[in-house]
């Protein structure tokens, strides 16, 4: 008899669609915001801090997606709190808890201009994110556009806009967060970090979770 060849295990690919800003003060506190419009838990936001100490901390708005976003990427702290997010023009309004976040969006620049042409359907597929991520370290460092998550998941990024941010104000447990300054150290919450200088960065997301 010949061996029975048993069928490869599904990955499930989960897709989120959305914008993430990154931003950095003088105290030393990063702050990375995921305003998703599209995902498999529907609409929703969510914040990352890592402060000047290296404590990483989630804001999340359900235990849901706390525990999906906890399961892929590293924090000490998790938070289940609501997370909202208002926009009128060009300026940002974020409120999560003891958050209180205002940046505003500036013009786009070359790469921003340049990512507005990519078309949506080829921002999704892995392969094209996989293509630019060595671009993207060049220009970008910290940047990756692929790579590793925990339990064995696989992220992939594909950006279609990028514009540069001013933080107008940030505040968190009541403390002022200080003025403007670069998200530096680079952010450890996964395998990429956000740009060096504040943006805001139109992406879809794809997660491939591990074999069911």
């Amino acid at each position: 008899m010949k061996p029975v060849r048993k069928r490869a295990a599904r990955r499930r690919r989960l897709r989120f669609e959305g914008w993430i800003a990154g931003l950095g003060t003088s105290s030393g506190t990063r702050v990375v915001l995921g305003h998703w419009q599209r995902s498999p838990f529907g609409a929703f936001s969510d914040v990352m801090l890592e402060r000047a100490d290296g404590e990483r901390l989630l804001l999340a708005p359900t235990w849901e997606t706390a525990d999906f976003i906890g399961a892929t990427y590293v924090f000490d702290t998790v938070r289940v709190v609501p997370v909202r997010v208002g926009v009128v023009e060009h300026t940002w309004t974020v409120t999560s808890g003891s958050l209180e976040l205002r940046f505003v969006t500036g013009r786009r620049g070359p790469a921003g201009l340049l990512l507005r042409t990519v078309p949506g359907a080829l921002a999704r597929r892995p392969a094209w994110s996989a293509l630019t991520d060595a671009p993207a370290r060049l220009l970008l460092p910290g940047v990756r556009t692929r790579g590793s998550a925990r339990a064995g998941r696989r992220e992939w990024y594909g950006a279609r806009d990028l514009r540069p941010v001013r933080l107008v104000s940030a505040f968190f447990e009541g403390v002022d967060l200080g003025v403007p300054a670069l998200v530096a150290p680079p952010v450890r919450f996964g395998f990429g970090s956000v740009p060096r200088k504040p943006a805001l960065t139109r992406v879809t997301t794809t997660v491939v979770l591990g074999p069911e």
